[in-house]
């Protein structure tokens, strides 16, 4: 494949990404109602530590489980952000 193709690969990715993460921000959304009814805290380090455990467990690579732990760590906080606004 040439730079081009790879390039338009990697566009159709990106947009499977952004689908994936404001599916999962719906998700979010749902839990914060959830949680606000039965008067839960939006942080749950338990939980997240959970998310982070499942993710490296299943990480085949060729990114190393840091670089893994530093991008669930972005969507989560982000995704809490958005459930502390709902």
């Amino acid at each position: 494949m040439e730079l081009s193709d790879w390039r338009i690969r990697i566009d159709g990715l990106n947009q499977q990404l952004l689908e994936l993460l404001n599916e999962r921000a719906k998700c979010a959304q749902a839990i914060a109602e959830l949680k606000k009814k039965k008067m839960l805290p939006v942080y749950d380090p338990f939980r997240e530590k959970q998310v982070f455990d499942a993710v490296l467990g299943m990480n085949q690579g060729p990114l190393p489980d840091e670089s893994i732990q530093r991008i669930f760590e972005c969507i989560i906080v982000e995704h809490r952000r958005l459930e502390e606004n709902t």
